[in-house]
């Protein structure tokens, strides 16, 4: 769908997000002071509008009953949804931890002004929250994954984020996976009808009471000393089965 000129719940986090160099005084007319308060704001009231939305979805998921074993079972696993259907997977994990016994799911977020707000906004559903530095090729962020995983928690990634290429899955799951031995789940969420924004990803929000699928792909393990673009390629295409698969269910 095109991008709407609505200013859904993300939208609202990501103008709270601000920095005080992009958004001087003069152009906002409030004073800076007043920007640290706004961001802590975003996150609640972003959480707060999808609480609201959730509930009205006409949600239909697929591929549940694969998982149900490894939820009550040590072995953690690494979920991996593309960056621009991640708006949902907090809310979807708080009621799958009600409904189905789902692990509490771990999200990574930078220690940057924005990697703060994902951060509020996960926790405001009882996420976990791994905080690693995306700089120096993400060195800092994996390294705290491994950790997590290692510890035995379920992790979920956005493999094309922070900035991209969209739909283009990044090697950092693929090493992730390799060390720590963790099978990796791809998750295909899609609603219809929905705001699709002008950003890089595309991110959609769903529309209240809008249809909504959401679909556990393959769950897929690699080896410690698999060929690496290997399994990055089988993994992107799983994921964009899964996705299309959610498609297809709100489509029909």
């Amino acid at each position: 769908m095109p991008a709407s000129s609505a200013s859904p719940a993300w939208e609202l986090a990501r103008r709270g997000s601000c920095s005080r160099r992009r958004v001087p005084h003069d152009r906002v007319g409030r004073p800076e002071r007043l920007m640290d308060p706004l961001q802590a704001l975003a996150p609640r009231l972003a959480a707060g509008l999808v609480r609201l939305l959730g509930p009205t979805l006409r949600l239909r998921a697929e591929g549940i009953e694969t998982l149900t074993s490894s939820w009550t079972a040590a072995r953690p696993l690494i979920y991996c949804v593309w960056h621009g259907r991640i708006l949902m997977v907090p809310w979807l994990n708080a009621r799958l931890r009600e409904s189905h016994g789902a692990r509490t799911v771990s999200v990574l977020a930078s220690r940057s002004r924005d990697g703060g707000l994902i951060a509020g906004y996960a926790r405001r559903f009882g996420l976990d929250v791994v905080r690693g530095s995306s700089s120096r090729g993400g060195a800092g962020a994996l390294r705290a994954l491994v950790t997590a995983v290692r510890a035995g928690r379920d992790v979920a990634l956005a493999p094309d984020g922070p900035r991209g290429p969209r739909g283009q899955l990044g090697s950092g799951i693929v090493t992730l996976a390799a060390l720590t031995g963790a099978p990796v789940v791809p998750l295909g969420f899609a609603a219809r009808p929905a705001w699709r924004l002008a950003t890089w990803d595309g991110f959609q929000i769903p529309s209240p009471f809008a249809r909504a699928a959401l679909v556990f792909g393959t769950m897929t393990s690699i080896a410690r000393d698999a060929d690496r673009e290997r399994a990055r390629k089988e993994l992107e295409r799983s994921l964009d089965e899964a996705t299309a698969a959610a498609d297809r269910l709100v489509s029909a």
